[in-house]
């Protein structure tokens, strides 16, 4: 097959194309340009770029470098103003709303999946590739394409491929998808590749520091909407009265602990944000427990939208364990997830994904839930 691979410069974007080419495809690979990490945007105190181990000038440089060692033609995206659009602008919209956002769910299948999956149907490409520790595999009884947990539970990345859809699937294609990363490095050495023993990249790309309502400050400020900032205001407990003051509501995201600035005799964190009222509210660790909440924008995989309540595993974060819940459909692509037992900082702005075993039955974004408050019987929404 002729196949586009998407090159970020690391070692599993690299190894997935080392193995297409061992197995005899034509490859054609894309870098894409996202954000200008010289921007003054994302530089320190002194003027100079952040390090970033994802997206950056030298991830560019590497994946060429990849690219004429295993002997196929290599091209770079410029999509920085698509980005700032589709990504970074929803992202900072997302924190002043008093959300928790994940961009890399966005940037995945609105921008990189969108834009490359265009971009090879024009050169006759019949698959796009990644390194995503992901499976697709296609149900000719239901005439459907499904997707599929990676193997390797700890690296599985089925969780950000949520919105693709089944013409995105059809010619997706994800090499690594029964591996695990020793068996990725281990293919990256044999194929000889510079970037086999290369470090992975855990942070946002355009926010490297990890320092989200810094870079969100430094932003408005470079584009002169200083004024959208949400300002000082009140930290209060679950039954509205004040304890604390913050400095802005997207300097907290639920389930926060550190950093409240109030003293109490047990533990406080997070429990939700209010933006139209710019307040954090507080409580203790049993007032994150919920027992529902509600998914906007859904998209379901596995079959068209159901028109009666689904039973799936669902996880509310990349990292958290999948638990049994009932998904019941709702108008306008929502849904309200009910789980058997109450789980802990379902946080607005996150990903939720649904599962049965394996597959990837849906998705959604979290937009609110039910908490507990102190008082038996009682929930408020957050």
């Amino acid at each position: 097959m002729k196949i586009a691979v998407a090159m970020s410069g690391g070692v599993d974007s690299s190894a997935a194309a080392a193995i297409l080419k061992a197995q005899g495809h034509e490859l054609v690979g894309f870098s894409m340009q996202l954000w200008n990490q010289r921007r003054g945007i994302s530089v320190d105190e002194h003027g100079d770029p952040l390090p970033s181990r994802c997206c950056s000038l030298d991830d560019v440089y590497d994946a060429r470098r990849v690219a004429e060692e295993l002997g196929f033609p290599f091209y770079v995206l410029n999509l920085e103003r698509d980005f700032e659009q589709a990504v970074v602008e929803p992202f900072i919209a997302s924190y002043l709303e008093g959300e928790t956002p994940i961009p890399c769910v966005a940037c995945n299948s609105r921008l990189k999946f969108a834009s490359l999956d265009r971009l090879a149907a024009s050169l006759g490409c019949d698959k796009v590739a990644t390194g995503h520790y992901a499976r697709v595999e296609f149900d000719s009884d239901a005439n459907r394409h499904r997707l599929l947990r990676g193997q390797n539970f700890e690296k599985d990345q089925s969780y950000f491929l949520w919105e693709l859809t089944q013409a995105q699937l059809s010619r997706s294609l994800f090499p690594l998808g029964e591996m695990s990363k020793p068996e990725v490095r281990a293919a990256a050495r044999d194929a000889h590749l510079a970037v086999a023993e290369k470090a992975e990249s855990q942070e946002i790309c355009f926010v490297p520091d990890g320092d989200y309502a810094g870079f969100i400050d430094r932003y408005l400020a470079a584009e002169g909407q200083t004024e959208r900032l949400p300002g000082v205001g009140e930290i209060t407990n679950t039954r509205g009265e004040r304890v604390g003051e913050h400095q802005g509501i997207h300097r907290f995201t639920v389930g926060q602990r550190r950093g409240l600035g109030i003293s109490h005799e047990r533990p406080l964190y997070v429990i939700s944000v209010d933006a139209k009222s710019n307040t954090v509210v507080v409580g203790e660790q049993d007032e994150l427990l919920s027992d529902e909440f509600t998914a906007a924008g859904v998209n379901w995989i596995s079959f068209d939208e159901p028109d009666s309540p689904v039973r799936a595993e669902v996880r509310v974060r990349y990292r958290h364990a999948p638990a049994h819940a009932t998904i019941t459909p709702l108008a306008d692509k929502r849904a309200c997830i009910a789980f058997d037992e109450p789980q802990r900082a379902i946080t607005p702005g996150q990903a939720t994904v649904f599962y049965r075993g394996d597959e990837v039955v849906g998705g959604g974004w979290i937009v609110k839930a039910e908490h507990r408050t102190q008082d038996s019987g009682l929930r408020r929404k957050g």
